[in-house]
């Protein structure tokens, strides 16, 4: 019998292939969808999942995660990237309040779609906007997210108190009409956000992987979601944010991110460049 001799596979690719099959896995058992995601990225996430969770091998890790839902539910942490600040970015917020909102305000009521909302400071950073441009009444917020955890954290509307000084320093930067403190007061050790503000926020689990458009908005903001996804993964985001606007609506992306070399490009046209402010064209 003939020897096989088998092609040299550098560890490199070698993590490749295996990361490949465990995203594969993770999609077959749990129906959550990462092999869309930039590889770049995945790379070091899966990294600290097998460090955190004593695996040698990525085949270790997937066999764990396969057979231990409990521990998959731990690792959509690193899965899913749970970085976020209240009005980060000051001067897209600012943008914002100086040429999206008062388009939003001639409407009867308002939509608006935080996509990847993460632990929800931006979707709570939105509020605020609209309360102080008078238009939160009639405005709904659809905050979602693939990460339940993240998503509950959102909703709960709690952060550390030491985080609040920066959190008010970019709300003031943003163009904030008073004192963040106005809107929290301190509870569980962090600062609970005004109940009031949440009457008007809908947060729900949803995947721009897998999942459709689910309502008719006159904003989308997806901010620094894109920057983990693959050109593929990316136009599908960007083809289901172009399906739920209105015509004209608006769309706000993360300083790092474009639709420029997109599938979508001419489908939007340029607001406000520097802060990547977009509109619907068609």
């Amino acid at each position: 019998m003939p020897r096989v001799v088998l092609p040299p596979v550098n560890e490199t690719e070698l993590f490749d292939l295996e990361l490949k099959l465990l995203l594969e896995a993770i999609y077959q058992r749990y129906h959550y969808d990462f092999r869309q995601y930039a590889l770049s990225s995945l790379r070091r996430r899966v990294r600290h999942a097998m460090s955190r969770f004593g695996c040698e091998h990525i085949s270790d890790l997937q066999r764990r995660l396969l057979h231990e839902p409990d521990l998959f539910a731990q690792a959509m942490q690193f899965f899913t990237v749970q970085v976020s600040e209240m009005f980060r970015d000051p001067d897209y917020f600012s943008v914002l309040r100086q040429h999206a909102l008062p388009v939003l305000g001639t409407y009867p009521s308002i939509k608006l779609w935080v996509a990847g909302c993460s632990t929800g400071e931006e979707v709570w950073s939105l509020a605020i906007l609209l309360h102080e441009e008078g238009l939160l009444d009639r405005s709904l917020i659809y905050a979602t997210d693939i990460n339940s955890d993240a998503l509950a954290m959102a909703e709960a509307g709690v952060f550390p108190i030491d985080r609040m000084a920066l959190f008010s320093q970019n709300y003031l930067k943003a163009g904030g009409k008073g004192s963040l403190s106005d809107y929290y007061s301190a509870a569980y050790n962090g600062a609970m956000f005004d109940r009031s503000l949440k009457r008007n926020i809908v947060f729900a689990d949803h995947s721009l992987a897998t999942d459709q458009v689910f309502s008719e908005v006159h904003l989308v903001s997806c901010r620094n979601v894109l920057i983990y996804f693959n050109r593929a993964l990316q136009d599908r985001a960007v083809g289901l944010f172009h399906e739920a606007l209105v015509y004209r609506g608006f769309l706000g992306l993360g300083s790092k991110e474009s639709l420029q070399f997109g599938a979508h490009a001419s489908a939007f046209e340029v607001c406000v460049r520097e802060q990547r402010l977009y509109r619907k064209a068609s």
